[in-house]
């Protein structure tokens, strides 16, 4: 049997490399451990000597203690019965008080005088031998700290592997008496007063800063942006300026970077997800660059997660309006924050779609679209639009429709009206019309009575029956139940027009493709629009002018030339009893209208131009006949008050010329109907332009009295009141009669007598 060897092998190169860094630290730890408790029990009893120093100068008798005697409890005890054994000095005789007082004095070998060498005690006791005992402790100098080696990478020579070691040099810990004497010093000497800066100083000083702070930020980003491989941890030192503490430049500073880091991020930001690596991706062996790459996407990934989750908690901050313990950014400059933080969100909603975090901006963005800040909300719905326009693949357009469905469902429908608007704005080119209940579940036939005597037994047509019954009744439940989710959506006016836009705006554009016809939508309009007056329903008129132009003027194709004939008809009619400003919209309708439409100028002649009457009464556009019929009402426009809408009836009268003197000028022909209707709008009380008050005639031109009468008859009154006495007999009828026949034999031009 062969001795198994007991010897150590010397472990190779490969193993002392592969030797764990956490032993390596635990043993510096060890040795730096030990060092400390060395250095705590010198300065121990440094202080114990000092102490015994300062005892001894004072020269007040202190008996050493027995370093056995732990307890003080004991060594109390012990004095006491001392004392009561000793006895009064009244007892004592001078010269045995005399001797008491020099052993007093003589106690301590610091206290004594040391040129005398007689004895001090006659008799030895036991706390005679600490003196003895201490003085035999071996006195421990300040010696230099070990130097601490830090085990290089070996060499290997031809002789064998030659160890590395470098020599790091110890920090003194001696910090308590360093504390005590900064302490001493600092209460000696007395710190000279700061200059107080004024504000031109002040000013300087903060220009001069923010000035390296942007030097600072543009130094950082261009080294990203020329490798942002290689410097991708140079986003967390930019980052980090985000907490600038510097109160005289803390806002400026942290806007910039807030906006520097968003345009970094949509430069370096590639065009695809970065999906979490597995654990099999992370256990195989790569390449360096792939490597290098991986560690650039989670750096990436990470920093732009930490980067939303500021922009996340200055919008916080804002709406909470809390101040913060730091104190270095006021309550006024929290909004300022914020709105910088919304516009780089919304900036990265439309840019970064394709990237990570895309849902968590959204869900970010959704609820400021309903803020009551105005220009915050205007930003984000803006925002939503240019997604929504721009949006090809449609996955981040259906991840905010999500959003804002559920917002919208969880406020009750109680939003801004600007939030549903951002959905006209959405890119529908095709959908998915599900058919009818009736044609996927068509309704069951029920069996007749020779089916049930041919295929069903007699216990079989009895449950069969009973089934059918139950069916039916609900079916009628079913009935009856649709009837009142109906009856539930009974439509206000001006929701009926929403409904109206809404519909036409889905079916303009890329919705040209739905095989829908919208003939009832024409004829709802149509039916509806003498519900407009000069009263409440005066502000409809702006949805009703976008109704129009949307199913008329970019329907002009679908649109057939009897339907423009009714609703021109109807316009013209609708303009005599509405607010000016309704009026001058509608008239400009018209005038695309018949643009548009060239051939609807034979409403301008008086002549019938087909069969039939006109029916204004008729809810078909259609079928009414307008063509039979002339713009009368235009002659009324004509002589009303307000001078635009005179100017523009005249216009429509001469047919809508583009040139002469009859075309409007520049400011009337180039704006849209819904403009002009918000530009002369009465909102103000007031007309736009003033409207001429009518001159009031003198009251010396007013005919009064006689300047009614005709000239003869006025002669022929004078002469009768003239004269004073007649003897005639009062018989007006004879009288009258010769008076008139003198009057007619006379001549025309010959005054009466």
């Amino acid at each position: 049997m062969k001795a198994r060897r007991n010897k150590k092998q010397i472990p190779s190169f490969r193993k002392l490399l592969k030797t764990s860094k956490v032993k390596l630290e635990n043993k510096l730890k060890n040795k730096q451990f030990k060092q400390q408790s060395t250095l705590k029990k010198y300065r121990k009893e440094q202080r114990k000597l000092r102490q015994a120093v300062k005892d001894a100068v004072s020269k007040k008798p202190i008996p050493l203690e027995d370093p056995r005697e732990k307890q003080p409890g004991k060594r109390i005890e012990r004095e006491e019965e001392e004392e009561e054994e000793a006895l009064p000095l009244d007892m004592m005789d001078e010269d045995d008080l005399q001797l008491m007082r020099d052993l007093g004095q003589r106690a301590s070998f610091l206290t004594r005088d040391l040129s005398s060498s007689e004895p001090v005690h006659v008799k030895k006791r036991k706390h005679e031998r600490i003196i003895e005992k201490y003085e035999k402790i071996p006195r421990t100098l300040q010696t230099a700290p070990e130097k601490e080696l830090i085990h290089l990478l070996p060499i290997k020579d031809k002789s064998g592997i030659i160890p590395q070691t470098r020599e790091k040099p110890v920090t003194d810990n001696n910090q308590d008496e360093e504390d005590e004497e900064e302490l001493e010093l600092e209460e000696e000497i007395i710190e000279d007063p700061i200059r107080e800066l004024t504000l031109e100083e002040h000013l300087i000083e903060r220009r001069k800063k923010l000035q390296e702070k942007k030097m600072h930020i543009a130094a950082l980003a261009s080294a990203i942006l020329s490798d942002p491989e290689s410097n991708i941890k140079k986003l967390k030192e930019l980052r980090s300026m985000l907490m600038e503490q510097d109160p005289d430049v803390a806002v400026t500073v942290r806007k910039l970077v807030i906006v520097s880091l968003m345009e970094l991020f949509k430069d370096i930001t590639p065009s695809y997800k970065i999906r979490p690596l597995t654990e099999a991706e992370k256990s195989t062996k790569i390449r360096k660059e792939t490597q290098k790459l991986r560690e650039f996407e989670e750096g990436l990934v990470s920093q732009y997660k930490f980067y939303l989750e500021n922009l996340e908690q200055m919008i916080k901050d804002w709406k909470q309006r809390k101040l913060k313990k730091s104190n270095v950014v006021s309550l006024k400059a929290y909004k300022g924050l914020a709105e910088v933080a919304v516009k780089s969100l919304c900036e990265l909603l439309v840019a970064l779609s394709h990237f990570n975090f895309h849902n968590n901006i959204i869900v970010l963005i959704v609820p400021l679209m309903n803020d009551v800040s105005k220009s915050i909300s205007e930003m984000c719905c803006e925002a939503v639009k240019k997604l929504f326009k721009q949006d090809k693949l449609g996955q981040a357009s259906l991840g905010v429709i999500k959003v804002i469905s559920g917002f919208v469902k969880g406020r009750n429908y109680e939003v801004r009206p600007e939030m549903l608007k951002t959905f006209l704005c959405l890119r529908i080119k095709e959908v998915e019309v599900k058919k009818d209940t009736e044609d996927i579940n068509k309704p069951k036939k029920f069996m007749t009575f020779k089916e049930k005597r041919k295929t069903l037994s007699r216990m079989q047509r009895k449950w069969k029956k009973a089934e059918e019954k139950l069916e039916r009744e609900l079916l009628e439940a079913e009935a009856s139940e649709s009837t009142e989710k109906k009856l539930k959506l009974d439509l206000s006016y001006q929701e009926s027009l929403h409904c109206v836009q809404t519909a036409f705006h889905i079916l303009s554009g890329q919705g040209d493709v739905l095989n829908i016809d919208p003939m009832k939508f024409y004829t709802h309009l149509y039916k509806t629009l003498f519900k407009l007056h000069a009263g409440a329903t005066n502000e409809g008129v702006e949805i009703v002018l976008q109704c129009l132009d949307v199913m008329l003027t970019k329907r002009r194709k679908q649109v057939s030339q009897q339907r423009a004939l009714a609703f021109i008809k109807r316009l013209c009619t609708l303009a005599l009893h509405v607010l000016p400003n309704a009026s001058i919209g509608i008239l400009a309708t018209n005038r695309i209208l018949m643009h548009t439409f060239p051939k609807t100028d034979l409403l301008l002649d008086n002549e019938s131009q087909g069969s039939g009457v006109f029916l204004p009464e008729l809810d078909e556009p259609e079928y009414c006949n307008a063509q039979n019929t002339a713009l009368w009402e235009l002659h009324a426009l004509r002589r009303h008050y307000h001078p635009i809408v005179q100017r523009f009836a005249a216009h429509l009268i001469a047919g809508a010329p583009s040139e002469g003197s009859e075309a409007l000028k520049p400011e009337l022909s180039r704006r849209s109907a819904t403009e002009l209707f918000e530009t002369y709008s009465m909102a103000a009380m007031t007309f736009n332009p003033p409207v001429q008050s009518s001159s009031s005639k003198r009251k010396d031109e007013v005919l009064q009295g006689d300047a009614f009468l005709n000239e003869d008859l006025n002669q022929l009154i004078k002469r009768h009141c003239s004269e004073v006495a007649t003897h005639l007999p009062l018989d007006f009828s004879r009288y009258s009669t010769t008076s008139l026949q003198s009057r007619w034999h006379a001549s025309p031009l010959e005054p009466l007598q």
